[in-house]
C-alpha cells in the first residue's frame, strides 16, 4: 500500500513538471510522456504480478522484490522512449506510421508473451469485435463532436483510441482467463501496440498558440486523471459488465437477451395484484377517502377566502396530506411483492425522514437547548445500518406469551394491556395521565373552532380524538380493553404480544422506521442550515407588514428553502432504492419482506444465478438515475 501510494504521488510529480516543461520543450515531453505512459502499463502489469519473472522469490528482502517489480516497466519506458525518438526523425507522415506502428507493436507483442497463463484471456472473436466496433462507435462519435468541424485525424485518433478500448475490453472483460496459449497473448498485445503506435503516429506537430492550448488541457488532464481513472475502475467498467452479464444465462455462459429482465416482472413474488380487490374495502382506503372529504369541503372554503383550494399553512393541507398518506398505505400494504416493498420504503422513508427532519428543525430553532437536541437527534446517523438493526431487532423481538417479553415496545404492550384489564392506583393514573392532555387539547381545539382559526384545529384535534380513542379503549367503554392482553378459551386473561417482523404487511413499516431514525437526523441537519440561510431581511419584512409566525414560516421561509428540501428528499431516495443491510439483518427478506437489493444478492450469490442477479442489479440502477440527475441539476441550479 505505501508504495503504491509513494509512486502515485511520484507519477503525479512527474506529470505537473513535464507539463510545466510542455510548452518549451514539446518534443522531449512527447518522448517523457510516452515512456510514461508505458512505466504506467507495464507497472500496472507487474505490480499484479501478471507478467512473468515479475514475482520475487519467497523470503526477498524489500529490495530484491522492488527490483523484481520495477525492471520491466524501465524497460518499457525506455523502449517506448527509443522508439519515439526513431519516430521523430523521420519526416514523411507515411514513414513516422510505419515505424511507430513497427515499433510500439513489437513492444505489445512482448508484453503479450510475458504475460502469465491465468492473465490471458481466451478470445473469442466474435464478442471481441463487438465490443470493439462499439468502442470505436463510441469513441469516434466523442471526436467528431470535440471537434466542430469534422476533421478527419481528429476523429481517426479517438477511433484509434476506442479500438484499443474495445480490444481490452473485449478480450479482458468479456472472455475467460487462464484458458490460452502464449501465440494468443502476442498477437492481442502486438494487435493493441500497433493501435497505440498509429494513434501516436497521427499527432501532428504543433504550432505555438497550439502549445499553450494543449499545455492548459494536459494540466487539467493531470488533475483530473486519478479521479477519472478511478471512476472508469470502480463505477463505468463494473457496470458495463454487470449489464453484459445481465444478458446471459444463469452461468453467463449463453446469451439471452433480456429474458432476464421480462422474468422479473412476470415472477409473482415481485409484483403480486391478486389481492387487489382489497383495496377498496380496505380501512387505510376509507380513512383516506374521509380525510380527501374533509379536504374538499375546507379547500371549498379556502378558495372562497384566499383563491387557492390548497395552501400550506391552512386547514386544508392537514387532510390532504393525511389522505395521501393513508392512500399510499393502503396501496402498498394490498399489493405484494419485491417491487412493491421497494416502492413503499421510497414512498414511507422519504416522506417521513423529510418531514419529521423539516418539523424538528423548525421546532429546534431557537431553543434553549438547541445544540444538544440536534445532537442526539443527530447522533443515530453514527451508527452503521447493521448496528440499528440489531438494536431495533432487540426492541421489536416477541416471546411466548407465556414467558415475560423482552424486548421494549412488547413489554410496554403487555404490560399496558394488563393495566387496562386489571385493577389498582397503576391504572388510574396512567388513564389521568392521558386524560390531562386530552382535555388539554380539546380545549384548545374548540377554542380555535369558536375564533374561526381553521389552520389551527388540526394538531388539536388530532391529539384530542387520539385521546379520545386510548380511553375509551383503556377503560374497556368499547372494546375488551387496550394492549397485550386477550382472552383466552377458558375466559382467562393471557399476554397477546404482537410479532413485529413476522406479521406481514406492516413488518415492512417496521423495518423502514429503522432509516427514518437514522435519516431524521440528516435531514434535521440541512434543514437547520437552509433555514438559518433565509436572509432575515425578508421575514422582518413580512413581520413588519402584519405577517405571523406562521405565516411568515410558510410563505417566506418554505420558498426558500424549497431546493434544499428536493436535494435532501432525493438523496434519500437514492439510499432507499439500494437499501440492503436493515432487510438482511432483521428478516432476510422472508415474511413478505423482500426488497429489490436483497433480492439480487440472493438470486446472484446464494441461487447462483448470475445473469438475474446482473439484471436486478441494473434495474435498481437504473431506477437511481433519473432520481441522481434531478438531483444534480437542482444542486447546479443552487451553486
Amino acid at each position: 500500500m505505501t508504495i503504491a501510494v509513494g509512486v502515485s504521488g511520484a507519477l503525479w510529480v512527474l506529470a505537473n513538471l513535464l507539463v510545466n516543461r510542455m510548452r518549451d520543450r514539446s518534443v522531449r515531453a512527447t518522448y517523457i510522456s510516452r515512456a510514461l505512459t508505458g512505466f504506467v502499463v507495464a507497472g500496472v502489469l507487474s505490480g499484479n504480478r501478471l507478467t512473468q519473472y515479475s514475482t520475487a522469490a519467497p523470503g526477498a528482502s524489500f529490495v530484491g522484490s522492488f527490483i523484481q517489480w520495477i525492471w520491466l516497466p524501465i524497460v518499457v519506458a525506455v523502449a517506448v522512449s527509443a522508439s519515439s525518438f526513431v519516430t521523430e526523425r523521420q519526416q514523411r507522415r507515411e514513414r513516422r506510421i510505419i515505424v511507430d506502428v513497427l515499433l510500439i507493436g513489437t513492444v505489445g507483442g512482448v508484453l503479450g508473451a510475458l504475460l502469465v497463463d491465468t492473465a490471458r484471456p481466451n478470445v473469442v472473436p466474435g464478442e471481441v469485435a463487438l465490443v470493439a466496433v462499439f468502442s470505436i462507435l463510441f469513441f469516434g462519435a466523442i471526436g467528431a463532436t470535440v471537434h466542430r468541424r469534422v476533421r478527419t485525424l481528429g476523429v481517426l485518433r479517438m477511433a484509434l483510441l476506442g479500438a484499443v478500448a474495445g480490444l481490452v475490453l473485449g478480450a479482458w472483460g468479456v472472455g475467460d482467463l487462464g484458458a490460452s496459449s502464449t501465440r494468443s497473448g502476442i498477437v492481442l498485445g502486438a494487435i493493441i501496440g500497433c493501435l497505440v503506435g498509429a494513434r501516436w503516429a497521427l499527432i501532428p506537430a504543433v504550432s505555438g498558440e497550439h502549445r499553450v492550448a494543449t499545455e492548459r488541457r494536459a494540466r487539467a488532464a493531470v488533475f483530473l486523471a486519478p479521479a477519472l481513472g478511478f471512476i472508469a475502475i470502480a463505477l463505468v467498467i463494473p457496470s458495463l459488465r454487470t449489464i453484459y452479464l445481465s444478458l446471459l444465462d444463469r452461468r453467463g455462459s449463453k446469451f439471452v437477451g433480456i429474458d432476464n429482465y421480462l422474468s422479473i416482472f412476470r415472477n409473482p413474488k415481485a409484483w403480486d395484484t391478486s389481492r387487489f380487490g382489497l383495496l377498496w374495502t380496505s380501512r387505510l382506503t376509507v380513512a383516506s377517502g374521509v380525510c380527501f372529504l374533509v379536504f374538499v369541503l375546507l379547500a371549498v372554503r379556502s378558495r372562497r377566502r384566499s383563491g387557492h383550494f390548497v395552501e400550506f399553512g391552512s386547514a386544508s393541507a392537514p387532510p390532504l396530506i393525511l389522505a395521501v398518506m393513508f392512500a399510499g398505505f393502503a396501496v402498498f400494504s394490498t399489493l405484494r411483492g419485491t417491487l412493491v416493498n421497494t416502492l413503499w420504503w421510497v414512498f414511507v422513508v422519504t416522506a417521513l425522514s423529510t418531514g419529521l427532519g423539516l418539523l424538528i428543525a423548525v421546532l429546534a430553532d431557537g431553543v434553549r437547548f438547541e445544540r444538544s437536541a440536534k445532537a442526539i437527534i443527530f447522533m443515530p446517523l453514527a451508527v452503521s445500518m447493521v448496528g440499528a438493526s440489531v438494536i431495533f431487532r432487540l426492541v421489536y423481538i416477541s416471546r411466548d406469551a407465556s414467558k415475560p417479553q423482552s424486548g421494549t415496545l412488547n413489554a410496554l404492550w403487555v404490560g399496558l394491556g394488563r393495566l387496562s384489564t386489571g385493577e389498582g392506583f397503576a391504572r388510574l393514573l396512567v388513564g389521568a395521565v392521558v386524560l390531562i392532555p386530552t382535555g388539554l387539547a380539546l380545549l384548545a381545539a374548540t377554542r380555535s373552532l369558536v375564533r374561526r382559526q381553521w389552520a389551527k384545529i388540526a394538531l388539536p384535534a388530532a391529539v384530542a380524538g387520539g385521546g379520545i380513542w386510548f380511553s375509551l379503549r383503556y377503560w374497556q367503554l368499547v372494546g375488551t380493553g387496550l394492549g397485550g392482553q386477550r382472552v383466552g378459551k377458558s375466559g382467562e386473561i393471557i399476554a397477546d404480544p404482537i410479532n413485529f417482523l413476522q406479521e406481514p404487511p406492516f413488518n415492512n413499516f417496521w423495518l423502514m422506521l429503522v432509516l427514518v431514525w437514522i435519516q431524521t437526523g440528516f435531514a434535521m441537519v440541512i434543514f437547520s442550515a437552509a433555514i438559518r440561510a433565509v436572509p432575515r431581511e425578508l421575514t422582518e419584512a413580512a413581520a413588519i407588514d402584519g405577517a405571523d409566525t406562521q405565516q411568515i414560516f410558510w410563505r417566506v421561509t418554505m420558498p426558500q428553502i424549497g431546493p434544499t428540501i428536493g436535494v435532501v428528499a432525493t438523496t434519500i431516495m437514492v439510499l432507499v432504492m439500494k437499501v440492503f443491510d436493515i432487510v438482511k439483518v432483521m428478516t432476510n427478506g422472508n415474511f413478505g419482506t423482500e426488497v429489490l437489493s436483497n433480492n439480487m444478492y440472493r438470486e446472484a450469490f446464494y441461487n447462483l444465478n448470475i445473469g438475474l442477479g446482473a439484471a436486478i442489479a441494473v434495474l435498481i440502477f437504473v431506477s437511481v438515475l433519473p432520481i441522481m440527475y434531478i438531483n444534480i441539476r437542482r444542486m447546479n441550479r443552487t451553486i
